[in-house]
């Protein structure tokens, strides 16, 4: 569904830049640390503070608000014919224990300002417009991440969600209780109309757009992840009696089969990505010959080809490992999650805002997961991006510019109008 706006009252149409920055600043004070950043964990009382906030921002902007019973928050501005598939945008306002003020945030400020731009300008869209608050994206106090999303999306089931709990025993359900965000709302939703199309901006949370000195970066789509457990065993010993040649140490294996993951995701370049990002050594003593070695292993690719060749290179590397060395290799895949194209229409209506704006502009493929990547299972979707600061985030220091950030919400609401379209 897409109907042509009016492009008299398009063209001229600016967000407000600095109420944006301000909101943004406003919120981050929510969990403020030290440093500058952010500790807002999913579903404590400083969740509740921000969600009570933007509660009270959507209220003064003219919203109906709902809460649905994994929590996730929905703003619904309405439109002439609300019969229509509403066009939504939205992220999530939890953090990473040492979190930054954008991640997350910025795409639900971003649909603030979007929807406050309407009303100051009295412009009315054809098709309701709705902003969503998604539920414990981060993961970081209960997994899986991207939880209220998946839930919507239908990824898992409400039941499943509701009985995780924290390292402190506390359920999902419990803790939405406790905060008052346990709603009433089916998950999924029953609503006839449906969602039309979802956009989400967010900071790319890498170096690419900065390097290449792009203010937007048009989202084509989210990497493909596969996620291993891999242990490694050899036999610990005496680190001066055992001879080199005799030796099956696990840590030596291990130290080829890191070097083959890099290798794989060069040998795949642009896109693809590979990482051991734990490792756990035994016995770890100084002079005992390393006995097992258990490490992860993420491998992450735009296609799903490339992502089951990965794989398959990752299970030759493996067993070449382990005949090197005398060891045994245990490779178990515990993660996948399917690349997930974003809607061409869409991902063309960002191209298109950011070319009327006169905005430099590049494809960009998402490496890692948002709530994005599971509205797509459901909805048309596509994503927006702006740099950040030397492509750091999940960091306290996380930072952007003002000017890109404004840039990137202005994208956000030609595109959001070419979907539901200005009411003549």
């Amino acid at each position: 569904m897409s109907l042509a706006p009016a492009s008299e009252t398009l063209a001229d149409l600016r967000v407000d830049g600095a109420r944006l920055w301000q909101s943004l600043m406003d919120l981050a004070r929510i969990g403020g640390t030290e440093k500058g950043g952010v500790c807002r964990l999913a579903l404590t009382d400083l969740d509740r503070q921000g969600r009570d906030l933007f509660v009270s921002w959507v209220e003064d902007a003219g919203c109906e608000v709902r809460v649905d019973a994994i929590g996730n928050i929905f703003a619904r501005r309405p439109g002439r014919n609300n019969a229509l598939p509403a066009v939504m945008t939205g992220s999530h306002i939890d953090t990473q224990p040492t979190g930054g003020k954008f991640d997350g945030n910025y795409g639900v400020l971003a649909g603030l300002e979007v929807l406050r731009t309407l009303n100051d300008a009295d412009v009315q869209t054809e098709a309701p417009l709705e902003l969503a608050v998604w539920t414990n994206e981060e993961g970081s106090r209960f997994v899986p991440v991207m939880m209220g999303s998946g839930v919507y999306a239908g990824a898992f089931t409400l039941a499943h969600a509701l009985d995780q709990q924290d390292r402190e025993g506390v359920s999902v359900r419990d803790a939405l209780a406790a905060i008052g965000y346990d709603g009433k709302e089916a998950v999924p939703p029953a609503r006839p109309d449906g969602v039309g199309a979802y956009f989400e901006a967010h900071i790319e949370q890498g170096p690419v757009l900065e390097a290449a000195d792009t203010v937007i970066g048009v989202v084509t789509g989210a990497l493909g992840q596969r996620w291993y457990d891999v242990v490694l065993t050899g036999v610990e010993a005496h680190a001066g009696p055992t001879p080199m040649p005799l030796r099956r140490d696990a840590l030596l294996a291990a130290s080829d089969l890191v070097r083959a993951v890099n290798d794989i995701a060069l040998a795949h370049a642009p896109d693809a990505r590979g990482t051991v990002g734990w490792m756990d050594v035994f016995p770890n003593s100084r002079n005992v010959i390393p006995g097992r070695v258990r490490m992860t292993v993420d491998l992450r690719a735009a296609d799903d080809a490339t992502l089951t060749a990965m794989d398959a290179a990752l299970r030759a590397a493996a067993d070449a490992a382990a005949q090197a060395g005398g060891v045994t290799v245990q490779v178990e895949q515990v993660v996948y999650f399917a690349p997930q194209p974003f809607a061409p229409g869409l991902v063309q209506a960002v191209r298109e805002g950011a070319r009327d704006l006169s905005l430099s502009a590049m494809n960009v493929v998402s490496g890692a997961g948002h709530d994005a990547v599971y509205l797509a299972r459901v909805a048309p979707t596509a994503m927006i991006f702006v740099p950040c600061k030397d492509g750091i985030s999940h960091n306290e220091i996380e930072d952007a510019r003002p000017d890109h950030l404004e840039a990137g919400c202005n994208v956000l609401l030609r595109a959001m109008l070419a979907q539901a379209g200005i009411a003549r």
